[in-house]
């Protein structure tokens, strides 16, 4: 029986994952559990579960439980712990994938910001400290699960959207758009910010980042394409010219799960069965670049490389924080990050400070042109 450790339990793909793990108590232990400032929702989940150590990130002061940015540390490291599902949001899940990774853990990783942010050092930290890293993406774990037995025969990904809520808006409408709006996604259900970034297809720049790093491919060979039915999660091309797909109903447990098993596979069955009739027509379309800048602009700073991707990181932190703040309309996020971008001078990222100076940076500068 492994130890699993759920960093940000209290969001959705933290609830999820505690719904695998409710089906599957005999292969798993919960052991740690970490949540953002919900204490109510941590209480119920701790008062079920009755892990071995539990903390809030933003605790109050009336909270029993220990609090602050040292709880996902403390989680991650748990002796008890082998395996560590990173869903926090954004790049406060870094340092965390960070220390489980030095110490051996598998991470199951849904916080792509860290590769995002440290790609070249969350790699060296597993290499060096023995951890191993999974992802959670259902974009990646598609793949992983293409190319699993597959060796080194690998020449293209292609990753699919879904194109979230504005597919098919004119371009001015889309500079327009509300935040409830914006929060209307088609086919997730996820939390807000994440849900702006599948708006703005920001959310696919990151995960063609993520991908470059985990599978070692050039961004050139890296390619994403519009599938509105969120059926097909990720195609893999072999050298050969083959082609595998992987399939499924939108659901975020088949992948979390697979992520906890990884290179083998339990019974589940709270997860919907596949059925092609049922699933329709499947369609793939174009990104429109033209219409969701931001995507542009995130692949092009990964391409850029160095401390790029944290500016990219950072400045849309800042930038959807102020759209969900109703600060500035739909249409400034993308120029926000650009002007950002256009200001940094890269650096390599090769050290943890080079990479939170940047991140810093990128902060007070996006709230400037915000101002």
């Amino acid at each position: 029986m492994r130890g699993v450790a759920v960093l940000g339990s209290t969001g959705s793909i933290g609830r999820s994952t505690l719904a695998v793990l409710a089906r599957q108590r005999e292969h798993f232990r919960l052991v740690a559990l970490t949540g953002g400032r919900n204490a109510e929702l941590l209480d119920a989940q701790r008062a079920e579960w009755a892990p071995e150590f539990a903390g809030l990130v933003e605790a109050g002061p009336a909270s029993t439980m220990p609090g602050g940015a040292g709880v996902l540390l403390e989680a991650a490291t748990h002796p008890s712990v082998d395996i560590v599902v990173n869903a926090v949001v954004g790049s406060a899940g870094l340092d965390a994938t960070l220390a489980a990774l030095r110490a051996g853990k598998r991470v199951a990783l849904a916080n792509k910001e860290s590769l995002v942010m440290a790609g070249e050092l969350v790699m060296e930290a597993a290499r060096t400290g023995g951890g191993e890293l999974v992802p959670i993406d259902s974009e990646h774990s598609a793949v992983l699960q293409c190319l699993t037995g597959h060796g080194g025969t690998l020449e293209r990904l292609i990753l699919t959207a879904s194109g979230g809520p504005f597919r098919e808006w004119p371009a001015e409408r889309v500079a327009e758009a509300t935040v409830e709006e914006a929060l209307r996604h088609p086919t997730w259900r996820m939390g807000s910010k994440i849900t702006v970034d599948s708006a703005t297809l920001a959310n696919k720049a990151l995960e063609v980042i993520e991908a470059h790093f985990l599978y070692g491919l050039p961004y050139d060979r890296i390619e994403v394409v519009v599938h509105p039915q969120s059926i097909v999660h990720a195609f893999v091309e072999f050298v050969d010219g083959s082609v595998l797909g992987q399939l499924g109903f939108p659901t975020m447990e088949l992948p979390i799960l697979y992520a906890l098993t990884h290179p083998a596979r339990l019974p589940d069955a709270g997860v919907a069965r596949f059925d092609p009739v049922g699933a329709g027509p499947l369609t793939f379309e174009p990104v429109r670049r033209e219409v969701f800048r931001t995507f542009a602009v995130g692949v092009a700073a990964g391409q850029a490389g160095g401390t790029a991707p944290t500016v990219f990181n950072a400045a849309n932190e800042v930038a959807v924080a102020a759209f969900l703040d109703r600060r500035i309309a739909f249409g400034r996020i993308a120029g926000t990050i650009q002007a950002v971008l256009d200001a940094h001078a890269i650096q390599p990222a090769t050290t943890l400070e080079s990479v939170r100076e940047a991140d810093r940076w990128a902060r007070r500068l996006a709230h400037e042109e915000l101002t």
